[in-house]
């Protein structure tokens, strides 16, 4: 069961800004709401970051229907195509809200908050654990979004590991401001706590100060993505109070990319506390997280979680057989955790997943200790160059320990000599550092033949809503 006896009475499952829900009235819509989605292929949810998304979505897993969720943002291309691709029977949304022409055609109904009046659910069968619960598009960067199709299966089990990992019990108050259309915010920032048992606390749009109020008002969790923590870093380093707020929490997680190291250590400097980062994807939702009782290192993303099989793999797919911190290989990870498949994508389904093994795209090195260390995806962060493979994590961290460096991204380019070369685009704290300083910089910290060659300074890095950099964009 994705949520087992779930608590009862006044007990606060949801809390927004405009709004909260006991448990009891949570159960009494989502069970109303399940008796009238009961049947139906697949519903699509716009998932605005509004507790009406929620009681969608738990809705709809109650009915055993699988949830479409719906990027608000997203272009009118992309929603086309994900409409006609899952053909959902029908999309839930927030009273008032105004769909897109894109979705015109399909039936809407709001989703309404008023339980005063509904008596207490019927009991619903349990759908079958292989059940589809969500279909979850990809960002689309190398061609159309893909459809993830994840089981019950699958996210009962990833969220029963990320507990045993986290320590994560009813107690727990999870503090955010994440999008809900993705796993990060959806899957992990809304399922998790409530089968868990404990309270979400959606702090609506991010702000440092949102998060200390949730913290100080009985958060003891929080999840971020870098771009949340980068802020948080230097708005607790000016002020002492926030510091303070955050210095409570009994957990910060770090997600959706790497965790810059300098935004560790400036955290860690002025709060006292150790972020934990993990790493995970759509397709196999978390593989990996450091422990909350475990060695907080900045830069790795810990230890396969329970029931996860991880493994490092050559050029040629062969399982590298004693990986050390200089050798790096492809991630490839199979367990309860992975997904089904493409939806009406068979094709690439079978290019992904080789012998049971889901072939990931990213590439890691491991520590003696067996912690991974993420060095960037194959096809944008792996560079190959006087014919060593470097990963562009390791060389973005070393710039941004230059105090001329506020951001970074590294890429390869194509090099008569070299195969390719190491390009660093740098936004600058203040005015830019000379080039050379910042590759002899990378030489001293790392090796020479990982210096960039090429310094391009910007105003800004390309980001998508994650925060991730979007570095097919800088090419």
């Amino acid at each position: 069961m994705l949520f087992p006896d779930p608590p009862a009475g006044d007990r606060t499952a949801l809390r927004f800004p405009e709004a909260e829900l006991s448990y009891r009235d949570l159960a009494r819509l989502t069970g109303r709401l399940a008796g009238e989605l009961a049947g139906r292929r697949r519903i699509a949810v716009w998932a605005t970051p509004t507790i009406e998304t929620c009681v969608a979505v738990v809705g709809a897993l109650a009915a055993g229907v699988p949830v479409v969720p719906l990027n608000p943002k997203i272009g009118e291309r992309e929603l086309t195509h994900i409409v006609g691709d899952s053909e959902p029977d029908l999309v839930l949304a927030a009273p008032g809200t105004e769909l897109p022409a894109a979705l015109a055609a399909l039936p809407a109904a709001p989703v309404t908050l008023d339980a005063a009046d509904l008596p207490s659910p019927p009991a619903h069968p349990e759908p079958d654990d292989e059940r589809p619960a969500f279909v979850v598009y990809t960002s689309g960067t190398t061609g159309p979004p893909k459809g993830v199709v994840l089981p019950r299966r699958a996210v009962a089990a990833n969220l029963d590991a990320l507990a045993d990992a986290w320590s994560w019990t009813a107690d727990d108050v999870l503090v955010h401001g994440l999008p809900l259309f993705h796993v990060h915010g959806l899957i992990l920032g809304v399922v998790g706590p409530l089968r868990r048992g404990g309270t979400l606390h959606h702090v609506g749009r991010f702000s440092t100060a949102a998060v200390a109020a949730a913290l100080d008002g009985g958060g003891t969790m929080m999840f971020g993505v870098p771009t949340m923590y980068h802020r948080l870093a230097a708005d607790c380093a000016a002020d002492a109070g926030l510091a303070a707020s955050v210095s409570r929490a009994r957990l910060l997680v770090s997600g959706s990319a790497a965790l810059p190291a300098t935004d560790h250590e400036r955290i860690a400097a002025a709060t006292g506390q150790r972020v934990v980062e993990r790493y995970g994807m759509t397709e196999t939702l978390m593989n990996t997280s450091v422990r909350a009782d475990g060695d907080r290192r900045p830069g790795t993303v810990g230890l396969p979680l329970s029931g996860v099989s991880l493994r490092l793999v050559d050029d040629d797919g062969a399982e590298l057989s004693d990986p050390d911190p200089e050798t790096v290989g492809e991630i490839e990870v199979r367990g309860p955790n992975l997904f089904l498949g493409y939806l009406n994508r068979p094709d690439a389904t079978a290019e992904a997943v080789r012998e049971g093994w889901f072939r990931t795209g990213d590439m890691a090195v491991r520590e003696p200790d067996g912690y991974v260390r993420i060095v960037g995806r194959r096809a944008t962060d792996l560079i190959k160059s006087g014919g060593y493979k470097i990963g562009a994590g390791e060389i973005e961290n070393a710039l941004l320990e230059h105090p001329g460096v506020a951001e970074v991204a590294v890429t390869g380019e194509p090099d008569e000599d070299l195969g390719e070369r190491i390009v660093a685009w740098v936004v600058p704290a203040g005015e830019p550092p000379i080039e050379q300083e910042l590759a002899d910089h990378v030489a001293r910290l790392l090796a020479p033949h990982k210096r960039p060659r090429v310094v391009r300074f910007l105003e800004s890095l390309p980001r998508n809503e994650m925060g991730k950099v979007m570095k097919r964009s800088l090419r």
